[in-house]
């Protein structure tokens, strides 16, 4: 039930197709939607989804569109280079993460 098994190999996939950033972003989208939607309904078919939490993480996406605006304005005035350098950094990013979470936690 942790969403990064799914997410570590999605996005080096997406990014390998060599889409354009916009269609790359858009496909990123459609994919973690995809992956939340199987990881609620997995929890349902367990019995351990939770109204309370579902609720708190609607109060969530407030923050998490406001970060999607931002995000969709500044990739619209950045370079090709930088935006695929920036995306690069961040997937490093969630590669140590993921590696070092062993001995974070």
């Amino acid at each position: 039930r942790d969403s990064r098994r799914f997410v570590i190999p999605a996005v080096p996939y997406l990014q390998a197709l060599g889409l354009a950033r916009d269609a790359l972003v858009q496909a990123l989208g459609l994919a973690f939607t995809a992956s939340t939607v199987a990881l609620a309904a997995s929890l349902a078919l367990h019995g351990d989804f939770n109204l309370g939490a579902a609720g708190a993480s609607a109060y969530a996406l407030l923050p998490a569109l406001a970060g999607m605006l931002a995000g969709q304005w500044l990739r619209g005035r950045i370079a090709q280079l930088v935006f695929k350098r920036c995306f690069f950094i961040g997937l490093f990013a969630l590669g140590l993460h993921a590696a070092l979470q062993p001995w974070l936690a």
